[in-house]
């Protein structure tokens, strides 16, 4: 195998592979607030992460794509829409930031908060059909002045100027 055969030597397989870690880890950082540090996310965190679900395996197509010597243009095309989701993740997160600064209303679905559960059995699976998630109104942490939702507007635009520029690289 020659050197300009190598995975290595192609850019598409490069951004392709390091896009989808990216992803991954802003996603997975996301899951870990959530189950290790026990931040329950909101329904519009939830509908956040929606975007990383779908890109992460975009990337990796478009890496495994590369691989095995497909049409440049497949690869350059799974990382543009890999792009464009994490540009949709980042609006999604500039519409939650906007709710927690009460710049605009969330949607009804975000207006309740979690209630503790009931120490009564009998109305154990009542309550569960009945809680909802905490408010989308109120930051469950900020870092930096930013919540969750400012940090995935920072995180999506990053990944989506770094999908971009690979997509005219490895034109």
């Amino acid at each position: 195998m020659t050197a300009t055969s190598s995975p290595l030597a192609r850019p598409g397989f490069i951004y392709s592979l390091l896009l989808a870690i990216g992803m991954a880890a802003a996603v997975g950082t996301a899951l870990g607030f959530q189950y290790v540090g026990g931040y329950i996310p909101c329904a519009l965190c939830l509908l956040q992460r929606q975007p990383y679900y779908y890109a992460v395996p975009i990337a990796i197509i478009g890496a495994v794509s590369s691989l095995v010597g497909l049409p440049n243009w497949i690869t350059r095309a799974l990382i543009l829409a890999a792009g464009i989701l994490m540009l949709v993740t980042a609006g999604m997160g500039v519409y939650h930031a906007g709710v927690e600064w009460h710049f605009w209303a969330g949607p009804a679905t975000c207006s309740t908060t979690a209630n503790s559960m009931t120490s009564n059995a009998g109305d154990l699976l009542t309550e569960l059909n009945t809680i909802k998630g905490p408010s989308c109104t109120d930051a469950a942490l900020r870092v930096l002045g930013l919540s969750f939702a400012g940090w995935n507007v920072i995180a999506g635009i990053l990944l989506a100027a770094f999908a971009f520029f690979g997509v005219r690289k490895s034109a």
